[in-house]
């Protein structure tokens, strides 16, 4: 398997761009995003366990329950949710989307990000379609990124390529996310493209299983989105014999889709409202995976912990803190921590006790910008990793006026 470029423009058979319409008030900031595969595609979706839901979602929902999708629309700076005329609205993003590509709106996957509780005017996305539409390119991956970009700093896009019925399959992905994360069952908003030929139930069933140890395993602040959604879209042009079972084929697909996700997780994590620090939780020695992942969201979880990796203290207390209230079945007498990053690694806790160690090659290796906490169970051959970032005064800036 291949990193390669492209984005969600890498397989066959994509095109993609984002432009600013004006639902934005900045200009210098794309606002509506649209991806559109040159056939129809297998498509699936996992969605926010949040009662109180997008517009968007409950359209998407009805259109794809099919498992066929051909294109994708969505608009930044608002996030249609909570208005009385919003899944209105969210079809009507459909209708023109479909007009302009010349497919049926029901073939549209459609999603909105931004301000929760304010009307989404059609006007300017309207007035957006056609010029996008006009606009799409087999290299407009990065165009897409940044038009669903809301408070990220940094783009999420990647992809890869990978070998399925001995032809080579591409599959991409972008996402935004920095703040409102910490998803249950999909996050943020993420758009995968891949060109393999896979059947919609075989879909379905291999991002279900993946967001459970990718994306549902990222928390930046605790907050669990209104909008969250992750959809792919796979058409086929690859060439390959379809994936319709359990096969070599399906573990090369699933393993192609587990390093576009993971790596995305990092990026969003990484991007966290504020954030200086990636944090990043590798759990080993769990007596089982439940117990692994309870104790490394736990852990990225923990505001104490994210203010003290901000301020490279090296206050292994909170870490077993968190382990003990993270419902996991554990021995604290048997816990190991160790912190690593690019300066090296320091073990600072053995056996649920205190050690000797250096604060000082312990704050050098905290100051990095990736930081990892490794926590050693040693209960069993367990293991789950989760991904968060430092807690800032910054964030609190973002959040104190994010509405006005």
């Amino acid at each position: 398997m291949n990193h390669i470029q492209g984005g969600v423009c890498a397989p066959k058979g994509f095109k993609a761009g984002g432009v600013h319409c004006g639902v934005r008030k900045n200009k210098s900031k794309r606002d509506l995003a649209m991806i559109v595969s040159e056939v129809p595609a297998s498509a699936a979706a996992v969605y926010t366990q949040n009662l109180v839901k997008g517009a968007p979602i409950y359209i998407t929902q009805r259109n794809i329950a099919d498992g066929v999708a051909q294109m994708a629309i969505c608009n930044s700076g608002n996030a249609n949710t909570c208005n009385a005329n919003g899944e209105e609205i969210a079809w009507e993003m459909c209708k023109l989307a479909g007009a302009a590509a010349g497919i049926s709106p029901e073939n549209v996957i459609v999603a909105s990000t931004g301000v929760i509780g304010q009307p989404l005017p059609i006007e300017p996305i309207a007035n957006g379609v056609a010029p996008l539409f006009a606009a799409l390119s087999d290299h407009g991956s990065t165009e897409a990124a940044e038009g669903i970009m809301t408070t990220d700093t940094r783009l999420k896009e990647v992809a890869v390529e990978f070998p399925a019925g001995g032809v080579t399959c591409r599959l991409g992905g972008i996402a935004k996310g920095s703040g409102m994360i910490h998803p249950n069952l999909a996050t943020m908003l993420v758009f995968i493209t891949c060109d393999a030929a896979i059947s919609p139930e075989m879909l379905r069933k291999a991002l279900s299983a993946d967001v459970k140890d990718t994306f549902n395993m990222v928390s930046v602040d605790g907050d669990t989105s209104t909008n969250d959604m992750v959809c792919i879209m796979a058409n086929g042009l690859a060439g390959n014999d379809i994936i319709d079972s359990d096969d070599e084929d399906y573990a090369a697909f699933c393993a192609a889709l587990n390093v576009v996700t993971s790596t995305l997780c990092q990026m969003i994590a990484k991007d966290g409202e504020g954030a200086s620090h990636l944090l990043t939780c590798q759990v080993c020695g769990a007596k089982t995976t439940k117990d692994a992942k309870l104790a490394a969201k736990s852990v990225v979880c923990s505001s104490l912990l994210k203010a003290a990796i901000f301020g490279a203290d090296a206050n292994w207390g909170r870490v077993l803190c968190a382990l003990g209230y993270s419902g996991a079945d554990i021995d604290v007498w048997k816990v190991d921590v160790t912190f690593r990053s690019a300066k090296g690694s320091i073990l600072v806790c053995k056996d649920g006790a205190s050690i000797e160690f250096s604060e000082e090659l312990a704050k050098e290796i905290l100051l990095q910008e990736d930081v990892e906490v490794l926590i050693d169970l040693n209960d069993g051959d367990a293991t789950a990793t989760a991904w968060g970032c430092d807690l800032t005064y910054d964030y609190v800036k973002i959040n104190g006026d994010y509405r006005t």
